[in-house]
């Protein structure tokens, strides 16, 4: 499978259905969802662990998905201390993308790139 430059061995009849989760939903989910967009391949949508945020992680969200990334381990706490069993056999993972850039940073598109290169081999 081929996404915008990325390689994966995933073989899906549909797209993979990739939610990215952060705390304010404002830089570093928002990016990964705004650069996989266009993925043919993916099915994205992003959401933010704070109750303020507009687009705040719901159960909802969470059953949408095939496969969570959250881009800190903070945010995997939060899903299940907040949403005990909701994951179910779900895959999560943890990017580890620090929350030191602006949106769109060129820096960090480059770093959610190669995580999800990383999770989807």
């Amino acid at each position: 499978m081929r996404m915008n430059g990325l390689e994966s061995g995933m073989e899906s009849k549909h797209p993979i259905r990739v939610l990215f989760i952060c705390s304010m939903n404002q830089r570093r989910s928002l990016t990964a969802e705004h650069i996989f967009a266009d993925t043919p391949e993916l099915q994205v949508r992003s959401a933010g662990t704070a109750r303020r945020d507009e687009r705040a992680v719901t159960a909802e969200l969470v059953a949408w998905a095939d496969m969570i990334c959250v881009m800190d381990q903070r945010h995997a706490d939060w899903i299940e201390e907040r949403m005990p069993g909701a994951l179910g056999d779900k895959t999560l993972h943890v990017l580890n993308v620090p929350d030191e850039f602006r949106y769109m940073d060129e820096d960090l598109v480059a770093l959610l790139k190669g995580r999800l290169t990383d999770v989807l081999s």
